[in-house]
């Protein structure tokens, strides 16, 4: 495909509502201007005999959250495809075995989706470094400002320790942010060099090391079978007290019962973006833990964030129709450690 004037056909696969979302009338006006793109709306439902109509003309499908399997039915319906742009994050949900073996090219917005979760997990590792929630909550009870002079030397963000585990997209986003505060950044990742890391601005350590010397650990491990539990109640327990555990990956990457145990009896406090299962139930425990902050799985894009997503497909798009590839692409050789 190197014709600059080659025009694809394409579609949208994904939820509805992910398509109103994401893909606003300046984003599909801009794809329109790349490609035909089959008539809304999207395709959620890749059996019907719509979906087989527009799946038999496609060479690119346009993907999102809610976009159905890609498996070998789908494929045999559309023998032109050839390359597939997720408007999203993790291609795991959608992307089979039959996609890589007939040689689909894919794209992801893995990287756009990582900014937001970075500014997320900043924002609550300094938070958290000065107390916020704790204090504020203390000020709202007594409506008396706390002697300041009297401030404990753990409250504070000069030169404490944040661990970060993986080195992902996200997690080296934290590590860039980082760079402009006052602080030691740790860093493990099994695939990640001691050169690597000090390049990324942190010093790589074992994965117990990472929990024991840092007063912020902040995970950012793809849930894969051999990450599930990782961080287990021997690292929960390795932690300093008063420690800060921050999860914006995936609620099974922590062993629950144990963050559960160590945060009830108050040795450690924890920032949970996500839980396992989304959402608790109404009566675990953890709500009731005023030293547990848990937000509705919001770190990554949302709002007016979902824009940087379509502006990356289009340019994706643009990319692949003039045959100079993807810059964002997703290699089936890297899904045994990435999302």
């Amino acid at each position: 495909m190197t014709d600059s004037t080659f025009r694809p056909r394409a579609a949208l696969a994904m939820s509805r509502d992910a398509a109103a979302a994401v893909l606003d009338p300046e984003s599909l006006e801009a794809l329109a201007a790349i490609c035909d793109l089959a008539p809304p709306p999207a395709l959620d439902d890749l059996t019907t005999p719509r979906a087989r109509k527009v799946l038999a003309d496609v060479d690119l499908l346009i993907t999102g959250w809610g976009c159905p399997p890609l498996d070998a039915a789908a494929l045999a319906a559309a023998p032109r495809l050839r390359a597939v742009v997720h408007t999203a994050g993790s291609v795991r949900a959608h992307i089979t075995d039959a996609c890589w073996d007939r040689g689909i090219e894919v794209s992801s917005a893995a990287a756009a989706n990582a900014l937001p979760v970075a500014e997320y997990t900043l924002a609550m590792i300094l938070l958290t470094g000065k107390h916020v929630l704790e204090r504020a909550r203390e000020y709202h009870t007594t409506r008396v400002r706390a002697p300041w002079l009297r401030t404990p030397r753990t409250v504070g963000n000069h030169r404490r320790t944040v661990g970060i585990l993986s080195a992902s997209l996200t997690g080296r986003r934290v590590m860039e942010l980082l760079r402009s505060h006052d602080v030691e950044v740790l860093l493990h990742d099994p695939y990640v060099t001691d050169a690597d890391a000090a390049e990324l601005g942190a010093v790589r350590v074992e994965l117990e090391e990472l929990f024991v010397r840092s007063d912020t650990v902040s995970v950012h491990t793809p849930l894969l079978p051999a990450t599930r539990g990782l961080v287990s109640r021997t690292l929960i327990d390795a932690m300093r007290p008063g420690a800060v555990l921050i999860n914006t990956a995936r609620g099974a990457v922590i062993d629950q019962d144990a963050l559960t145990d160590a945060a009830r009896a108050g040795r450690i406090r924890a920032v949970l973006d996500v839980t396992d299962p989304e959402v608790l139930p109404s009566e675990h425990p953890l709500w009731d833990c005023d030293n547990v902050l848990i937000t509705p799985h919001l770190a990554g894009s949302q709002g007016n964030e979902w824009g940087r997503l379509a502006e990356l497909a289009v340019a994706e798009t643009a990319r692949w129709a003039a045959g100079a590839g993807f810059l964002h692409p997703v290699r089936r050789e890297r899904l045994a450690y990435t999302a």
